[in-house]
Formats: C-alpha cells, sequence, structure tokens
C-alpha cells in the first residue's frame, strides 16, 4: 500500500445517525469488524468498519451509545450488506445488536463460484484483483485499546476500501452466469445457521470420544455439557476456560464421589469453583433411569456400508461435477457424511440434508442414487 485511505473516525450517537442515514441511500456498502475473542465466550466488539463508495467510516462501539440507526441500516432490505468470509461477523452482529445483515453476500462465497479460489483470503484477493499487497503488521492488534495507531486504523480501513471493488468485479464475473443463484442461496445459508437455536441438551455429542461412553456415562455426560455451556454464557467464559473438554470426559468415565477424585487431572480453581457442582451433576447423572438414557453414539465410519458407499459417492461425484466449479463447493465430505446419515436414517423428509436443498438438489439427487 503506497498510498494512505481517508477515513472518518465515528465516536458519537449524532455522527453515527448521519453516516448510516447516508449508507442507507446505496444500493450496496462494504462492512467489517475487529473483536476481540481470547477467553471470551462471545466475541468483544472493538470496532466496525463501513464503506458505502464515498465514504470511509471507522466506527467505535466504545464510545457510541445508541446502535439504532446501525441496526436499521443492517436491516435494511434496500441495501446490501457485502463482507468477506464473514461467519464470525455474524457471530458479532447478533450478539451485539441482535440484527444480522440482510441481504448479505460474502466475496469469499462469490470468489469460490468465480473459480477465483475457494476459501481465499482478502489479501489474496486484493492482490488478484486490484494488485496491491496489504501490510498484515497490525493484524493482531488489541481492538479495544485506545487510542489506536494510524497504522493500524489504515489496516482496519483497509478492508472495507478495498471490498467494494473487488465485490463490484466478482459481481460482473457472476452476472448472468449458472452459479449466481447458488452464491445467493449460499450466502444466505450463512444467515440461516446464525439463526438456529443451539440444543445445549444435545452438545455432549460433540465431546472427544463421547462415543467410546455407555448410555450411563452419556447421561452424565450429556449434563456436564449443557451446564458447561450454560456457566460459559453467565460468565462470558470461553468453555474451556470454565472446564476443558477433556476433563468433562474423565468425570463422565470415573464418575468421581470425591473432589479429591477430581483435583488428580483438574486445575485446583475449577475444582475450587465447580467441584461441588460437578459432583452433584455425576449424582443427577447416575439416577437418570435406563429408558431415558441417550443412545450409543454410533460413529459414522463403523456404520455398516460406509466405507462402500463413501467411494460410491466420491466416484459419482467426479463423473457429474461441473468442469468450472470446485468439487468441495459442490459436496463437502461433511455433506456427503450427512447425505449418508440421512440415508441410513430413513430419509426423514422434515429434516432434508444440504445436498438435496436448492441448488445442489439434482446433485445430491445423482449421489443419493448410488447408496445401498
Amino acid at each position: 500500500m503506497k498510498s494512505l485511505i481517508s477515513y472518518q473516525w465515528i465516536n458519537t450517537n449524532s455522527q453515527l445517525s448521519t453516516i448510516c442515514e447516508e449508507a442507507r441511500k446505496a444500493k450496496v456498502v462494504a462492512l467489517d469488524t475487529e473483536f476481540i475473542r481470547t477467553r471470551t465466550y462471545y466475541p468483544i466488539l472493538g470496532l466496525i468498519q463501513l464503506f458505502d463508495g464515498k465514504q470511509v467510516s471507522l466506527i467505535d462501539p466504545c464510545a457510541i451509545t445508541d446502535f439504532a440507526p446501525f441496526i436499521a441500516l443492517l436491516a435494511d432490505p434496500d441495501t446490501t450488506k457485502v463482507l468477506h468470509a464473514c461467519s464470525e461477523d455474524l457471530e458479532v452482529f447478533e450478539h451485539q445488536f441482535n440484527q444480522l445483515p440482510q441481504p448479505m453476500l460474502d466475496t469469499q462465497i462469490m470468489a469460490g463460484f468465480a473459480g477465483v479460489g475457494t476459501s481465499i483470503g482478502f489479501a489474496k484477493l486484493v492482490l488478484h484483483y486490484l494488485d496491491i499487497e496489504l501490510d498484515k503488521g497490525a493484524s493482531r492488534t488489541d481492538w479495544l485499546a485506545r487510542p489506536l495507531s494510524e497504522e493500524q486504523l489504515q489496516y482496519a480501513a483497509a478492508d472495507v476500501c478495498f471490498l467494494l471493488p473487488i465485490y463490484e468485479e466478482l459481481a460482473k464475473a457472476l452476472e448472468n452466469s449458472r452459479w449466481e443463484k447458488a452464491v445467493n442461496e449460499e450466502c444466505e445459508a450463512l444467515l440461516g445457521k446464525r439463526k438456529i437455536i443451539e440444543d445445549k441438551n444435545k452438545a455432549y455429542k460433540n465431546i472427544t470420544n463421547a462415543w467410546r461412553l455407555n448410555t450411563q456415562e452419556l447421561a452424565i455426560l450429556q449434563l456436564l455439557a449443557k451446564w458447561r455451556i450454560e456457566e460459559a454464557q453467565k460468565r462470558n467464559l470461553a468453555l474451556n476456560f470454565v472446564v476443558k473438554e477433556a476433563s468433562l470426559w474423565q468425570i463422565a468415565k470415573i464418575q468421581p464421589k470425591h473432589t479429591s477424585q477430581l483435583l488428580e487431572f483438574m486445575h485446583p480453581n475449577e475444582v475450587r469453583i465447580h467441584g461441588k457442582k460437578i459432583l452433584w451433576l455425576v449424582e443427577q447423572g447416575k439416577a437418570v433411569e435406563p429408558d431415558a438414557q441417550p443412545a450409543p453414539i454410533i460413529r459414522l465410519v463403523d456404520e455398516q456400508g460406509y466405507k462402500y458407499n463413501l467411494q460410491a459417492m466420491l466416484q459419482k461425484l467426479d463423473e457429474i461435477r461441473p468442469l468450472d466449479l470446485a468439487t468441495e463447493l459442490l459436496a463437502s465430505r461433511r455433506q456427503l457424511n450427512q447425505l449418508f446419515k440421512w440415508f441410513i436414517d430413513g430419509q426423514p423428509q422434515e429434516k432434508l440434508p444440504e445436498l438435496l436443498i436448492g441448488w445442489r438438489k439434482p446433485f445430491g439427487e445423482q449421489l443419493l442414487s448410488v447408496l445401498s
């Protein structure tokens, strides 16, 4: 970067109202966020970047108290919000404002369908389209610190200043192509996933090696995993800073009766704060009647016919894949597994796998035809 980016620093409610009102006149705006998340369950917002095509604005969430104008911009159906690799940004907006940016387009998704590259980073897109090499020196900034240096502010401004011209290039490449609809569906799907309410009663299934436990041990693990999430949310503390995941599995396995047993594999502070509660949860889990205990967890790789059917799907995928689309965009390994699991579960119509929804459906139906 040889020249400095012009930006305005926004740290009052009236300034925010003015720039958001102006931004809502644009058909497309670029958005980004900077946040800190080292020990917390929720991201802590440090900066919001906005570019409406005319002016780059760096919004200070540490100083502003009324975000109603910004929330209105996020919700405005007439202004498309453009972001890059936005899954974490969506979490920030949802937690901070209870509002997702809609409509929304993600340039990382667009780049994949335009043939530029899958899961491509922003810096590579800037180099590809604008022949500018971004300075990454400020990437490890503490975005809650004030004042921010000029180098840090330039780094933040670049994230949106260059995003709009890249979006315009990608939009041209995809215009009237057969993948334009797919891009819109993928971006809508990202928003849809953020709206799904987490079932804390199923959190135990995500614990490493949970499949090794019997049904009584799983009943204990189920209570422990749910409690850990609730505790993390209440204290805004990252899950492993409440109790480490490996410790939950160990507790469910050995079913301790005394805190001295917990001290053999847990930090003394964890035992001091949570020891009695953990022992109580263990007893609650042991008291669960057999018919109310979770079913045994069977790994997909251990299901009968998995390896054969996966190979059949991969072979079929190679046959049907459009030459202008990366294989992982059409059907990832996770999506193939999801299709197989749905097939062996009796093909419930109330919960279709991703490969049988939207633009993927014609391809998914062909993949489904090889399962046996």
